[in-house]
């Protein structure tokens, strides 16, 4: 039997909770990619879901990544160095250029309205990479209405729909709503993965785990299959 013969008749559904300042989560969407181009791997559908891992933070933050970190975890600003050094390791071994040397810190809630909006037009996957890579590897600012503009008309949304969009704010209640559907799951961290509705996966897993998450939920889907 072929490859495509064994895939489920219907895509997986994959649901991600991910914020744009988080380091993990590009990491996790660089896992989750190597695992999906594995040979079998099964149809997906993903969809991205707003997380705040920092709240409080302003749009304008004065002040470097190493300041912000030492402050919001409480922790000595040598430490937080190394870690920042070990995930930019991490991230390079995914193929990802980390600087955060450079990095504008902000505030992402209106970086998630303009994922809403993608999603709308069917463009939320190419937005959230184009952010991700805006943010960690181009130390661009995403927190401001133009700013966000301008990479919206790079992956094809209309600049006087999107400006218009994240001005009068009306994805707002869907970024509420994501974040409170997060809190009512219990989840607390990201990147967190949805599986079908079924099975949760939290952290930047490996390649192969979520490849084996996949291949369980493809065969819990074939009972379903042979009673039809």
């Amino acid at each position: 039997m072929s490859e495509a013969a064994s895939a489920p008749a219907t895509p997986v559904k994959i649901d991600i909770w991910s914020d744009v300042a988080c380091p993990w989560c590009y990491i996790g969407k660089r896992r989750l990619e190597t695992a999906l181009a594995q040979p079998g791997a099964p149809v997906v559908e993903i969809e991205y879901h707003s997380f705040e891992l920092s709240p409080d933070t302003p749009v304008d933050f004065e002040g470097s990544e190493i300041e912000f970190l030492a402050h919001h975890k409480g922790m000595a600003p040598a430490q937080v160095e190394q870690m920042l050094g070990q995930m930019t390791q991490l991230a390079a071994a995914e193929g990802l250029e980390y600087h955060f040397d450079s990095l504008k810190h902000t505030k992402t809630l209106l970086a998630h309205e303009l994922l809403h909006h993608a999603k709308a037009h069917g463009l939320q996957y190419e937005m959230k990479e184009r952010l991700l890579r805006a943010y960690f590897t181009e130390s661009k600012h995403v927190g401001h209405v133009e700013d966000l503009v301008a990479l919206a008309t790079e992956v094809g949304l209309d600049a006087d729909e999107t400006r218009a969009a994240l001005t009068d704010h009306r994805y707002a209640d869907d970024v509420a709503a994501d974040i409170a559907q997060a809190r009512a799951l219990g989840i607390n961290g990201v990147p967190f993965f949805v599986l079908d509705g079924k099975y949760g996966v939290s952290g930047a897993q490996s390649p192969e785990t979520l490849s084996t998450v996949l291949e369980r939920v493809v065969a819990e889907r074939e009972p379903e299959t042979a009673d039809a």
